[in-house]
């Protein structure tokens, strides 16, 4: 689909530092900074974990927990938010003297998400005094119910919406219930699993707990927390700003795990230089393969590895896993594709949503094909693979403008017998229904969806901050937006636009184009445009491009070069 390049509306920017690069001002000021406290990333600044509903409640169960060294069950979720909550409260608790702590991810194919009542059974079993979620729970009304019928306490903490019903736990800490006053409504399960640990610690010393021995330095669990923020695609509000700023600075000054260390070596990133993106493309990917393809298990005993080769060892499985999972990705994609070019819509043509199904697909994949998909086209997107019993799983991603969990939730109301079972956020949910059901279900979708979608919302457009001043187009200006970051989802790293001379062009890797432009200035510099579809390029008559690009520098083998990153590529008539 053809993307419109249009420049961000100028802002206000006199309420910001006069210290800041006026082209910096202006960048923060189209993303609704409004006061310079919003970019203090230090630590203080930090929302009051008092803010939570329910912190109170969970405290007091973790402190009873820990009087009586019980069992604790930490029941986590196969991604990588899940993975790194789930590591951040084994190592977290175990700071606080904790002794008999064990956790539990589902399997993804046979038990699908969150505390299910097959899970619930297994964690029966098990015998836990205590069972904490993390990532899930707040939709797990059935499986909590069966924990605590067995007379086993339950904590959860969550951070996806709540259905109308919340489950009978001990306590929910969640700052999406209803009642939670916590400002910070996009933070990560990561987040939440991190400020139970921030309010636990004040509880103890509250009580003297900590007269004999320092209280622990919860600093140190940073970048897990960066991590999992960065790769669940959370809005970067202030809060999570912070929390990623300083993840990154701790990595960056090498105050990082070994497991995270690994992660950033078979990824081939420099960790003194690494940034959000790196974290969202390079390091989650890796990360998310284990919950995808295997177990994810796999990916938290790689946070938790105390020993650099153990964590090496772990991690170079965890690549395997993830060049598998792009082979796997391809294949769907090429499928996909073959049916979409069936259909052979234009741009003018492109259906209000695509709903697509096939027995074989695998379920692990199907949320990033949704993703691929949904980016190729821009329109609500949701994706079926085969699952057990004549049930099949789908995997939904939206645009702006349509809340994909409120559209699944009306299905639901207004169509009782078709979803089995779902949730999610706005932009990304999961659902199961009755394989039997999928024409109907396809058709109500994509009805719900023509419903709510204006024609603005479906114009696929790319917002940038304008063209740059020639004395910007530097690698100096390069490493100044680096350092204005951290970036992220609804706080997004800056793109500009430029119509350049094309001076050389060829496709690497099958799937990337490299360019050399002229900018006006005189300068040459590279750019890449990274999986570009080459049936729509390369055009040899052109002659002048027009780009959407983000500034970037390039280091290959110790040498920094000024590199574009292509976002949009449009030939000039």
């Amino acid at each position: 689909m053809k993307k419109l390049i249009v420049a961000r509306d100028h802002h206000d920017d006199s309420h910001l530092p006069s210290h800041l690069h006026p082209v910096i001002k202006q960048i923060y000021a189209s993303r609704q900074v409004n006061h310079a406290d919003e970019l203090n990333n230090s630590a203080a600044t930090l929302h009051d974990f008092k803010l939570f509903k329910d912190i109170d409640k969970a405290t007091a169960l973790l402190q009873h927990a820990l009087r009586a060294q019980s069992k604790v069950l930490i029941v986590g979720d196969f991604d990588a938010d899940g993975a790194t909550s789930t590591a951040t409260l084994m190592q977290g608790l175990a700071m606080f003297g904790f002794a008999h702590l064990d956790y539990l991810v589902p399997d993804r194919f046979s038990l699908g998400y969150g505390l299910s009542p097959a899970l619930a059974e297994q964690i029966v079993t098990m015998a836990p005094d205590l069972v904490i979620t993390v990532d899930n729970g707040i939709s797990c009304i059935a499986g909590i119910a069966i924990v605590k019928a067995a007379g086993i306490k339950v904590l959860v903490t969550d951070h996806h919406l709540q259905g109308e019903q919340l489950p009978n736990a001990d306590a929910i800490v969640n700052p999406n219930r209803h009642d939670c006053e916590f400002p910070s409504k996009s933070i990560a399960g990561v987040g939440v699993a991190f400020y139970l640990l921030i309010a636990l610690r004040s509880a103890l010393r509250d009580v003297g707990h900590f007269a004999q021995q320092p209280p622990p330095n919860l600093a140190d669990l940073l970048d897990i927390v960066a991590l999992g923020t960065v790769a669940d695609v959370v809005a970067l509000d202030a809060n999570n700003r912070t929390l990623v700023h300083q993840g990154l600075a701790r990595i960056r000054s090498g105050k990082t795990r070994p497991g995270i260390t690994a992660l950033i070596e078979v990824a081939n990133r420099n960790a003194a230089r690494l940034s959000a993106s790196d974290f969202g493309f390079s390091l989650a990917p890796r990360l998310n393969a284990a919950g995808r393809l295997d177990d994810m298990s796999l990916g938290i005993a790689c946070l938790l590895a105390t020993d650099i080769n153990q964590a090496r060892r772990i991690a170079a499985e965890l690549d395997s896993l993830n060049h598998e999972r792009r082979e796997i990705e391809q294949g769907m994609q090429l499928e996909a594709q073959a049916v979409l070019d069936k259909l052979a819509f234009s741009d003018e043509q492109t259906p209000d949503a695509i709903c697509l199904y096939q027995e074989d697909w695998h379920q692990g994949v199907i949320g990033i094909l949704a993703g691929r998909l949904k980016e190729k086209y821009h329109r609500p997107t949701v994706i079926f693979a085969g699952g057990d019993n004549g049930e099949i799983k789908g995997s939904c991603r939206s645009i702006e403008g349509l809340h994909m969990r409120d559209l699944l939730e009306r299905l639901n109301t207004l169509h009782p017998h078709l979803i089995s079972k779902f949730g999610g956020h706005a932009m990304a949910a999961g659902l199961s229904i009755n394989e039997q059901h999928f024409s109907e279900f396809k058709r109500e979708f994509e009805q719900a969806v023509s419903g709510q979608l204006s024609e603005e919302h479906k114009r696929c457009i790319i917002l940038t901050d304008g063209e740059l001043a020639d004395d910007c187009f530097s690698m100096e200006f390069a490493n100044v937006l680096k350092q204005a970051g951290p970036w992220g989802q609804q706080f997004p790293e800056p793109v500009f636009e430029h119509t350049f001379e094309l001076v050389q062009q060829r496709i690497v890797g099958e799937k990337h184009l490299k360019l050399v432009l002229k900018h006006r200035s005189g300068r040459l510099v590279d750019a890449i445009a990274f999986g570009i579809d080459v049936r729509e390029w390369p055009d040899t008559e052109a002659r002048l491009v027009k780009l959407a690009y983000q500034l970037d520098i390039n280091e290959f083998r110790g040498k920094f070069s000024l590199q574009l990153i292509v976002r949009e590529l449009q030939k000039v008539a």
